[in-house]
């Protein structure tokens, strides 16, 4: 292959240095449209996924964390007197690196529901040293994690099927549900991008604001309420005694 470089740099098909790959045209958008799980469907999945897979799930929907950043995580990141994560790596593809940006690398806390679930895996699994990860891989005898399309095509998507969930699922899907249900909870836009550590407001704002068909539905009725003048409270008392 590298002969093939060398031909493509003397005919001047690739300038000296240049990336192959840049010349590739390559499309940014994603495949499949990311829906949010309503909270339904997340119990649902949950509770019939694998443990270790439940847990992965559970960390990424409960913290916002990247599937790459839940997958870098080691065991020593955990603090748990002080019930957060120091996320300083991410794992791609069997890559070890640094997290998207500055901000993804600041501390990430945990409610109080999720080091139980962490304790009970941290109990299970052959790998439980403070520099072992958190989710190694068995085939890699713990000297790395999975990657990440492995059990999403082997276990996530055919337990959503099987949990009655009609949506693809990926592991994007608990980040961008966690992030629904902070806007549809109405959470500060600026404690939003805090917790989903976006460098740039911006992308909190154009990205992570979908709301749950319930949240927008609330919404606008409020809209309508203050336009029309109009009391639910004394609507729903006039069904109710109908």
């Amino acid at each position: 292959m590298s002969d093939v470089f060398q031909h493509a740099i003397r005919y001047g098909w690739l300038n000296d240095g240049e990336n192959p790959i840049h010349a590739v045209r390559q499309n940014t958008k994603r495949e499949r449209v990311t829906e949010p799980l309503e909270a339904w469907e997340f119990r649902a999945l949950i509770a019939k996924l694998p443990q270790k897979m439940r847990v992965i799930g559970i960390v990424a929907a409960t913290t916002g964390l990247r599937i790459s950043e839940v997958l870098g995580l080691k065991w020593l990141d955990i603090n748990w007197k002080e019930a957060q994560m120091n996320v300083t790596r991410s794992v791609v593809d069997g890559i070890i690196g640094k997290c998207k940006t500055e901000a993804s690398r600041k501390p990430v806390p945990i409610d109080s529901f999720t080091p139980g679930e962490l304790l009970e895996w941290r109990k299970e699994t052959c790998y439980a040293e403070p520099e072992d990860w958190v989710f190694a891989s068995e085939r890699a005898g713990g000297k790395m994690p999975p990657w990440s399309d492995t059990p999403l095509d082997r276990i996530l998507q055919p337990v959503a099927k099987k949990a009655g969930i009609t949506k693809w699922v990926g592991f994007h899907t608990f980040r961008h549900t966690y992030s629904t249900l902070l806007k549809g909870n109405n959470a500060d836009v600026k404690v939003v991008q805090e917790l989903m550590r976006h460098a740039n407001i911006i992308t909190t704002m154009n990205i992570y604001t979908k709301a749950l068909t319930p949240a927008k539905r609330e919404a606008q009725s409020r809209v309508v309420d203050v336009l029309l003048d109009r009391s639910r409270n004394v609507e729903s008392a006039a069904e109710s005694a109908t």
